[in-house]
């Protein structure tokens, strides 16, 4: 599995992500703000929430809180800072879900891509894409659509997962999110899957699931 879902990346360089606490604070002086699309990166869960548990024992929260920051850096490394990016959390530390929205709101985010991983009593394997399940805001849901097939496409291809399906819910950060911008939440694999769950111990593979979202979100928003 691992020489299918590898990409191999010819420079790294390790880069401190940006302060929120600060930003925000920046934010009530500044009226000007630039024409990078803002995004919004939420690492689900974080601190005592845990997530789901892997069969190696390995926790979502913490797969989940190294792929945003491998995207963070990539967007600069790779990408030259083409979007204005944030996280939610850049450490284990649990952040409500009305807070993850709120920043979203403070930083008059484009769009909320959430970051979790998937666990099942069966041998699932792959990847799903979720969007708010309410036609009030058919527009934004359509854009929400289109940008999880993206970031599907561009996963699925390059690494090799299983590429499930765009699911509909209505989970909090989506719904939170829905009526102002395109909102995803990402289930990265199956971690209750040894082979899924394996793969994300080895930080080339962290960094190739970053690259993957990083580049569908990159074909979406610049269609």
């Amino acid at each position: 599995m691992e020489n299918a879902m590898l990409i191999t990346l010819k420079f790294w360089k390790w880069v401190k992500p940006k302060n929120v606490s600060f930003v925000i604070l920046m934010l009530q002086f500044c009226l000007i703000f630039g024409q990078q699309k803002v995004i919004i990166i939420d690492p689900g869960h974080g601190g005592k929430d845990t997530g789901a548990i892997g069969a190696n024992t390995i926790q979502e929260k913490d797969v989940a809180l190294s792929i945003a920051k491998e995207i963070i850096r990539l967007n600069k490394t790779l990408l030259n800072n083409e979007f204005d990016m944030y996280s939610t959390r850049y450490k284990d530390t649990l952040i409500s879900l009305s807070d993850r929205s709120r920043l979203a709101e403070s930083l008059k985010a484009d769009v909320f891509v959430s970051l979790h991983c998937n666990a099942s009593n069966n041998s699932a394997k792959g990847m799903d894409v979720y969007v708010h399940n309410t036609n009030d805001e058919e527009v934004l849901i359509k854009k929400s659509i289109g940008m999880g097939l993206s970031i599907l496409e561009e996963s699925t291809q390059k690494l090799g997962f299983k590429k499930r399906a765009v699911r509909f819910s209505n989970f909090q950060v989506l719904r939170e999110n829905i009526e102002i911008r395109p909102a995803i939440l990402i289930e990265m694999g199956f971690i209750s899957s040894t082979d899924e769950a394996d793969y994300f111990l080895r930080i080339k593979n962290i960094r190739a699931m970053a690259l993957a979202i990083l580049m569908g979100l990159y074909n979406y928003l610049n269609i």
